[in-house]
């Protein structure tokens, strides 16, 4: 498979600065990494980030393709007061750009204060963590999310149910959804789930055909690089050090994929940024899998996940080989 190209508009918002910055900033990854201190990580530097937000028109413009198509009115769920529908599809919902969506995996989080008695103004970019032991995989009930060789965690659209079991235990609750798509409208629409979990799958596609994600070729100033984890949480505690600064995501959770460093301390950060719906925390957050009763929760899933999620692989072939 080819994936999909960056548009000209997205390179055009980056600037003509775009592809030297980048190019000395990151080069093309391979996804055959297997151990944890080799999976893929991303460094973002936040004192670099203008705003531009060329990285948010990438991601859109490279993963449209993966965007849900509700067809026909919503299913009305039961119970109505416990099931909300949520509906990111008409024209003026689908361009929100200023929180997570269905539609929109990344987008920028801005910060403004006063820190040592001296003002900032900082730009955060936002998506999925992409946790080491991410509850998302370990408590999905369904089996749709999963951690590939790489360490990229993806939700297989095919096999989420949309129950949004993976927003509730996720710390940062990244995934939303949207209603009328999905598997269990084939199978018990009022019932069974509420449609189709989306986020950042870091552009998996690209990342196996040794391309970087879109939101890093694409960055004007390289506030994002991409490489071994090892390797990318080594440097931004120099980074962090050079800067008198302070590191994010390293340790949180349990460890991440994607770490963060500013010079502004990621508690006075946490205060300034707005915190909601699609807007996540930045708060220091303890090793969530490390709760007994997640563990054992994890453990009594694990194999009713795997039965669904063969069924639901079956079922995918069988619909494949109807259409042939």
């Amino acid at each position: 498979m080819t994936s999909k190209r960056i548009s000209r508009r997205s390179f055009l918002k980056a600037g003509m600065g775009a592809a030297g910055t980048v190019a000395l900033a990151a080069s093309p990854v391979s996804a055959t990494r297997k151990q944890h201190n080799e999976d893929l990580c991303t460094l973002i530097d936040i004192q670099k980030c203008v705003a531009c937000e060329a990285c948010v028109d990438a991601c859109r413009d490279v993963n449209d393709v993966k965007f849900p198509e509700p067809e026909g009115p919503m299913p009305n769920m039961f119970p109505r007061k416990k099931v909300r529908v949520e509906d990111w599809s008409p024209e003026e919902k689908r361009d929100v750009t200023d929180r997570l969506t269905p539609y929109n995996w990344l987008f920028i989080q801005h910060a403004e204060g006063t820190y040592n008695g001296k003002s900032f103004e900082l730009a955060i970019p936002r998506r999925c963590m992409h946790c080491l032991n991410p509850p998302c995989v370990n408590l999905c009930p369904f089996g749709a999310a999963h951690t590939l060789s790489n360490g990229i965690v993806r939700i297989h659209q095919d096999l989420c149910m949309g129950g949004a079991k993976c927003r509730a235990v996720c710390p940062w609750h990244i995934p939303q959804r949207q209603s009328g798509v999905g598997l269990h409208l084939d199978i018990l629409p009022q019932y069974a789930g509420n449609g189709v979990m989306f986020k950042c799958d870091r552009c998996y596609d690209r990342v196996a055909e040794g391309e970087l994600p879109a939101c890093i070729e694409v960055c004007p100033e390289g506030v994002q690089e991409i490489g071994p984890r090892k390797e990318m949480v080594e440097k931004a505690r120099r980074l962090a050090t050079q800067i008198n600064g302070f590191v994010y995501g390293a340790d949180d959770n349990g460890g991440t994929n994607t770490i963060y460093v500013s010079p502004v301390p990621f508690g006075v950060l946490n205060e300034a940024i707005v915190i909601g719906p699609g807007n996540p925390h930045l708060k220091r957050t303890a090793d969530s899998m490390a709760d007994p009763n997640r563990m054992l929760a994890a453990l009594a899933i694990a194999p009713v996940a795997g039965v669904i999620g063969a069924l639901g692989r079956l079922r995918k072939l069988s619909r494949q080989g109807e259409g042939n």
